[in-house]
């Protein structure tokens, strides 16, 4: 059980360094921000929010990590329960990953809105 818990630490520590990605985005604007800026940052981080936390994609990362891992420990070192912690650490980077793409896409989507509201957004 240790190696489960031992990867589960940088998993968790990459999660929590999510605070200001995402929907919580804050963009660098260039240029002068208007009366409406936090309004318009309001509104554009809500419309983030709405996405969902793992997109459709979540379920067969997680799955493909864990057959990953799973077979790549089965063929190098097969003893013991192995296999099983690999399938399991697998599983937790492959959902993992998904959900760092899907906090990309929720910047992107905070991004894109105030550009269309007429910030010069350059990161």
């Amino acid at each position: 059980m240790r190696p489960i818990l031992l990867a589960a630490l940088p998993i968790a520590a990459l999660l929590s360094g999510c605070e200001t990605t995402g929907a919580n985005y804050v963009p660098v604007i260039d240029g002068a921000v208007g009366p409406n800026y936090q309004a318009d940052l309001a509104a554009c981080q809500q419309l983030a929010r709405t996405q969902p936390a793992l997109d459709d994609s979540a379920a067969l990362n997680t799955v493909a990590g864990a057959g990953a891992a799973a077979a790549t420990t089965a063929i190098i070192d097969n003893s013991g329960t192995n296999v099983l912690d690999a399938a399991i650490i697998g599983a937790a980077a492959g959902l993992t990953g998904s959900a760092l793409q899907q906090q990309a896409n929720k910047q992107q989507i905070v991004i894109n809105c105030m550009r269309g509201r007429g910030y010069n957004v350059i990161g």
